[in-house]
């Protein structure tokens, strides 16, 4: 076996998650991420929802930033987008932004902290 042949195995064994596995999102939108969590021999899920402020990396070593403010605090998580403790992510809206890095959001609060929504337009109102 040559060294490539070797790489994509391993590749294969260690991130058994595809794209088609991923939804697609960017920053700016809101979505949700429910992880495992092993702690000892007892397993649970816990979700985590929040914007996503950056995506970071390429191939399987893709990561993402979702921040969230919890009780008046702003909470930010880092997620390996292909691990194998991300049991499912949803996306709850689409939001508009210009910027595929949104750092300024750390220093807004309130009204001023809200994202544009894309509205999206169903097939069937016709």
């Amino acid at each position: 076996m040559n060294k490539d042949a070797i790489i994509k195995l391993v590749n294969e064994q260690m991130w058994p998650k595809t794209d088609a596995d991923v939804p697609s999102f960017k920053a700016g939108d809101t979505i949700t991420v429910s992880y495992r969590i092993i702690e000892g021999n007892k397993e649970r899920i816990q979700s985590f929802r929040g914007v996503v402020i950056q995506i970071k990396g390429s191939g399987k070593t893709k990561m993402f930033t979702i921040r969230k403010v919890s009780n008046g605090v702003g909470v930010e998580r880092i997620f390996p987008l292909y691990s194998p403790h991300i049991d499912k992510i949803e996306v709850n809206k689409i939001g508009v932004v210009r910027r595929a890095r949104i750092y300024y959001l750390r220093d807004l609060t309130g009204k001023k902290a809200r994202i544009k929504e894309k509205r999206m337009v169903s097939a069937e109102k016709k």
